[in-house]
């Protein structure tokens, strides 16, 4: 595929945009100073925006430049574009819920306006709650519905039960679900969108180091692998005992030698009985086991990078790691992210990202 351009101008303005209630404003532009956009697997993505609050008027004078509130306020919809600004990309809208004034010697006061996605509203009301007879796509799109998003779920229908929601935020519930089971969610605009790991890839990009990757950290770690997982129940309505094992699992982008193999050659065998969940029908046995064992299998091996500000780069996207070495150079899956800007190092990207294979030796 080989390392895309960012822009296909001459000259490439890196500095990101942002709307304001649907709507573009000059003094946010000009007055933007810092941006932090931050995401993670599981959902609810967070941005931290800061500008100089002090501006030169009209007749001559200066003065604050956001007190009036006639732009921003607690509640205002900001939508943050990064790329090329004749068609940026959004990567982030949501609702300020946080503003903070800040005053020292090093230039003007600073407002840092804070917003979250739509999840947050399925984080703000804890609640209890029963789903009887319901797939985990079921609660997907319930919990999508409460938070006023449209829910775009995929798969997610093979495993029913009776979901007990105990105390939590709706965003708890669906995490903990989600996660015993392999999928992910993510907030695309005003959609909801969930699907099992396997079935997420949200973009391709390549990264060669000293071009667009600045820095990269690799590390391949047997510590949390293991050959296979266990996982023991009881079926009340069969009376019957349930022990599944997962020992094979779809892996996610990447080629080479797996942690199972990796540590039953250096060491051996090692089965993990999953203690911590308990399975009441034999379906739901197998997909816990499946997922527990593809989720330790695909962290074998991890990488940190920083790179030149990319709006591809997003949870689930996967990302071709070159120049790096023979063993690490390799195809990953993003799990965490960061688009971050300021006057002084303009737009980067740090990402965190895993892939079950470990590359052969030169």
């Amino acid at each position: 595929m080989g390392e895309m351009t960012l822009s296909q101008l001459g000259l490439y303005a890196a500095r990101p945009t942002l709307r304001v209630d649907g709507q573009q404003n000059d003094r946010i532009d000009t007055l933007l100073q810092a941006m932090i956009l931050s995401e993670q697997e599981g959902g609810l993505s967070s941005a931290r925006v800061t500008f100089a609050n002090w501006e030169s008027r009209p007749d001559g004078s200066a003065g604050p430049a956001f007190e009036d509130e006639s732009v921003l306020k607690l509640g205002t919809e900001i939508k943050v574009y990064g790329g090329e600004v004749a068609g940026p990309t959004e990567l982030f809208r949501g609702k300020l819920s946080a503003l903070e004034l800040r005053f020292d010697s090093d230039g003007p006061p600073k407002l840092t306006a804070y917003a979250e996605d739509g999840l947050a509203a399925a984080r703000l009301k804890r609640r209890i709650d029963v789903y009887d007879n319901k797939t985990l796509a079921d609660v997907a799109q319930a919990v999508a519905q409460r938070a006023g998003l449209t829910p775009q779920v995929t798969a997610l229908t093979d495993v029913t039960g009776t979901w007990f929601q105990c105390n939590e935020s709706d965003l708890a519930f669906l995490r903990r679900l989600l996660r015993h089971y392999g999928a992910d969610a993510q907030v695309v605009a005003n959609e909801l969108h969930v699907a099992p790991r396997d079935q997420v890839h949200r973009n391709d990009v390549e990264l060669h180091l000293h071009s667009q990757l600045y820095r990269v950290r690799a590390v391949a770690d047997l510590a949390q692998q293991a050959t296979e997982v266990r996982v023991t129940g009881f079926d009340p309505k069969q009376g019957q005992a349930i022990a599944e094992t997962g020992s094979s699992a779809p892996l996610g982008p990447g080629s080479g030698r797996t942690g199972k193999a990796e540590l039953q050659r250096a060491f051996a065998a090692r089965e993990e009985q999953l203690s911590h969940a308990l399975a009441l029908t034999q379906g739901d046995g197998h997909a816990l086991a499946q997922a527990h064992f593809a989720a330790r299998a695909r962290g074998f091996v991890r990488v940190e990078g920083v790179c030149e500000g990319n709006p591809s780069i997003r949870v689930g996207t996967h990302v071709a790691i070159k120049d790096v070495s023979a063993r690490f150079d390799n195809t990953y899956y993003v799990t965490g992210c960061v688009h971050r800007f300021d006057v002084t190092r303009g737009f980067e990207t740090e990402f965190t990202a895993e892939s079950a294979y470990f590359g052969n030796p030169a």
